[in-house]
């Protein structure tokens, strides 16, 4: 049985493959979108064939791709994981608590009959990846940890205003250092 993205077929905008032009739609840092409809899950296709990855490792590595241009939400990813599980493209093994997933032999068939357009999308992020100004993954991971810092103190129990006073003391010291930078 040969199975289909569900996209491609019909139109095939004017790349071919049901890679489409972007005429507008901007998106995050005022870019045109990254993506049409469906050229998510090559993507994620082609990460996956490179090395076995959990949904969180996809985010991270698109982002990457893109300089952080873009990064798909859990609520993008793993609906996308779970369609190319589902059309064989895909095989998951739980390891602890998530799910590993590996391409099949149809999802590598599949990637490489779309190999050009494929290769147009990672070109796309590649060159978003050199426009921006915004990413370092130097920067991306002091973020994160700052993000996971101030979330694990501020969840679970009240602050008293004496920490409350050193968390804003600590955040109005690391604008002012960013500011002078």
């Amino acid at each position: 049985m040969h199975r289909h993205f569900g996209f491609g077929r019909a139109h095939h905008g004017r790349h071919g493959f049901g890679f489409h032009h972007h005429e507008g739609g901007r998106g995050r840092h005022g870019m045109r979108r990254m993506f049409d409809h469906g050229d998510l899950r090559f993507v994620v296709l082609k990460l996956i064939a490179e090395k076995p990855r959990h949904g969180y490792d996809l985010i991270k590595a698109i982002e990457e791709a893109s300089g952080g241009a873009y990064a798909p939400s859990p609520g993008v990813i793993y609906p996308t994981l779970t369609l190319l599980e589902d059309m064989g493209m895909v095989t998951a093994t739980i390891e602890g608590a998530k799910k590993l997933y590996a391409i099949t032999d149809e999802g590598q068939a599949y990637l490489a009959a779309n190999e050009p357009g494929v290769a147009g999308l990672f070109g796309r992020m590649a060159e978003a990846a050199s426009r921006s100004t915004m990413f370092s993954p130097q920067i991306l991971r002091a973020r994160e940890n700052l993000r996971t810092a101030l979330k694990l103190k501020t969840t679970g129990q009240a602050l008293t205003q004496d920490q409350i006073a050193v968390i804003c003391d600590a955040l109005d010291a690391a604008a002012s250092a960013i500011e002078r930078a």
